[in-house]
C-alpha cells in the first residue's frame, strides 16, 4: 500500500499515553463483542463470550437509500461535535498511517454523498488510544478491539491491533489494518444515514436470536462499505499495491464468527453469530468492491440463509 506522503486527516485525536479509567460521570463499560465494533451509548453490544480477543465491528444500516426496509429512516445527524477536530500531530508511522487512511474515507464518502444527494458528509473523528479509553459510550479496553461510538461520532483504535492482526490472526500487511479502519468508518456512514435508533427499537422488541441475525446483516453491510472504499482507492491508481485486496480478504476471513468460535471453543453456534461467517464477510467485502457505490448494499432484502 502506497500511503507515505499522502494527505492526512485532521480529524484525529491522539490520546496515546493518556491514562483512562471508568467513572468521571461516564456511562458504564462498553459491552462489545470481542474485537470491538460499535457501541450504542450505554446499551452495548450482544454478548459473545470467546477466548480469542480482537474481533470487530457493529452498528447501523444504510438508511436513506434503503427506505423500503425502514420507511421512516432518514439521513440525519445523530450527534453533535462537542469540539473542533483535533489536528493529528503524531509523527510515528502507524499514527500517520491511520490519519492517511481516515483521509481516504473522507474523500470517498464525501464524493459518494454528493453523488447520491445525501447532503454533506460529516466525517468521524478517530481517537488513537493505548490500553484504555473513555468514550461517550463508556470505558473500553484495547482488548475489545477497534470500535465506533455513535453517541459521539468517533472511531476508537488502539494501533497495537495491527500487531495482533499478524500474531493472533496471521494476517500480514498494512492493508489488513486499512480494512479495519474502513469498516469502522462504514459504521459511521450507517449512523449518519439514520438507522441506528431504528435498530435499537428492534433490539427491544425481538428475540436475542433474531437480533443476532439483524446484527449479522448490519455487519456484512459494513464489510460491503469497506469494499466500496477499496474500489475507489484501486481506481485512483496511486494507493493500492499488488496483494492489498488479498490482504483485506484474509483479514475479513480471519474474523468470521465461525472461525473465531472454532478457534476459541472448538465448535460453532450459528444462532450466536453476530458478524457473519468468514465466507460471508469475504463475499460482502468483494460485493462492495465490485459495486463501488451503494448499489447492492441492501443485506436486508435477502433471505438470511442466502446472505
Amino acid at each position: 500500500m502506497e500511503w507515505k506522503d499522502k494527505p492526512r486527516s485532521t480529524n484525529v485525536e491522539d490520546r496515546r499515553g493518556q491514562s483512562s479509567s471508568g467513572g468521571s460521570g461516564m456511562p458504564g463499560p462498553i459491552n462489545i463483542p470481542i474485537g470491538g465494533g460499535s457501541s450504542r451509548g450505554g446499551i452495548g453490544g450482544i454478548s459473545l463470550i470467546l477466548l480469542v480477543v480482537f474481533f470487530l465491528l457493529r452498528s447501523g444500516l444504510l438508511g436513506g437509500l434503503l427506505g423500503n426496509i425502514f420507511p421512516d429512516a432518514n439521513p440525519t445527524n445523530p450527534y453533535q461535535q462537542d469540539s473542533a477536530p483535533q489536528v493529528n500531530t503524531s509523527t510515528d508511522d502507524m499514527g500517520e498511517f491511520a490519519a492517511v487512511n481516515l483521509r481516504f474515507t473522507e474523500d470517498v464518502w464525501g464524493s459518494l454523498f454528493r453523488e447520491n444527494n445525501l447532503g454533506s458528509y460529516q466525517p468521524p473523528t478517530m481517537v488513537l488510544f493505548s490500553d484504555y479509553v473513555q468514550s461517550a459510550c463508556g470505558t473500553a479496553s484495547s482488548a475489545m478491539g477497534p470500535f465506533y461510538c455513535p453517541a459521539d461520532g468517533k472511531v476508537y483504535i488502539d494501533l497495537s491491533f495491527y500487531n495482533d492482526l499478524q500474531t493472533k490472526f496471521g494476517v500480514e500487511g498494512h492493508y489488513a489494518m486499512s480494512y479495519v479502519i474502513f469498516h469502522e468508518v462504514g459504521h459511521h456512514v450507517q449512523n449518519l444515514l439514520g438507522v441506528t435508533d431504528k435498530m435499537e427499537e428492534y433490539r427491544r422488541t425481538v428475540s436475542e436470536t433474531e437480533y443476532n441475525r439483524l446484527s449479522v446483516r448490519l455487519e456484512l453491510q459494513a464489510d460491503f462499505l469497506a469494499g466500496v472504499v477499496t474500489r475507489h482507492l484501486q481506481e485512483r491508481g496511486d494507493v493500492l499495491s499488488p496483494g492489498d485486496i488479498e490482504t483485506a480478504v484474509e483479514a475479513a476471513s480471519a474474523i468470521g464468527d465461525d472461525r473465531i468460535q472454532k478457534q476459541s471453543q472448538g465448535y460453532v453456534v450459528p444462532d450466536s453469530f453476530t458478524h457473519g461467517t468468514s465466507e460471508q464477510r469475504v463475499r460482502w467485502f468483494m460485493n462492495g468492491y465490485n459495486s463501488g457505490n451503494f448499489d447492492g448494499a441492501n443485506t436486508f432484502n435477502i433471505p438470511y440463509d442466502e446472505l
